[in-house]
């Protein structure tokens, strides 16, 4: 997706957080980190984020280890999805697909030998794996299902890997066509977040003191 200016700051960086409690007549603020088109989105979110990444929370996911600032332009690639997903009012994630994906990631995130875990409940984990499931959805929904691919690109591509391998023999029509599908199908994705983001108003706070 397209980035916004990096030098643009949220008026305010100290805010209230999401699940803040009383503590002897204390409240709890946090750091926030971005607001996309007034939703706020705090550093504890980042911090999760890179930790069920680092942990491969996601079932068929690999570990991956996320800088703060690729944690947050995640989160709000993620945002941008869902805030569209809410107007359109796509519906939800099936139950059953739903229930084995959480137990699985609930599954994995036991298995993280990462610190980082510590804190993240059961509850968290399921809602991050709904989110994800519900982008999903939503791009086979509205990306996917309209992507086609020529039958004559197939055939150019055959022709064109054929003239260059030793093993044509090994080359097949259907696995050039999914793979050239998949290709089309992400950069249609790549197009949808560019332009959701040039609709939308993201604003930054700094991470360097974080």
């Amino acid at each position: 997706m397209r980035r916004p200016a990096a030098a643009a700051l949220l008026g305010l960086s100290i805010s209230l957080g999401p699940n803040a409690l009383a503590v002897d007549g204390y409240r709890l603020y946090e750091s926030t980190v971005a607001s996309v088109n007034g939703e706020v989105l705090f550093l504890s979110d980042i911090v999760r984020e890179g930790c069920f990444h680092r942990c491969a929370a996601m079932p068929g996911s690999e570990p991956e280890i996320l800088s703060a600032r690729e944690c947050r332009d995640r989160l709000i690639s993620d945002t941008l999805v869902l805030q569209e997903q809410r107007k359109l009012q796509l519906g939800q994630v099936d139950n059953m697909v739903l229930s084995a994906y959480g137990a699985e990631s609930l599954e994995r995130m036991g298995n993280c030998t990462s610190s980082c875990k510590e804190g993240i409940t059961a509850e968290r984990t399921r809602e991050w794996v709904e989110r994800k499931l519900l982008i999903r959805e939503f791009f086979q929904r509205r990306v996917a299902g309209f992507v086609e691919v020529k039958e004559e690109d197939v055939q150019r591509e055959f022709r064109l890997r054929a003239a260059r391998a030793d093993n044509a023999a090994e080359l097949s029509e259907d696995q050039i066509r999914e793979e050239l599908q998949d290709a089309k199908v992400a950069q249609e994705i790549r197009n949808w977040y560019t332009r959701a983001a040039s609709k939308s108003r993201v604003v930054l706070s700094p991470l360097e003191a974080k």
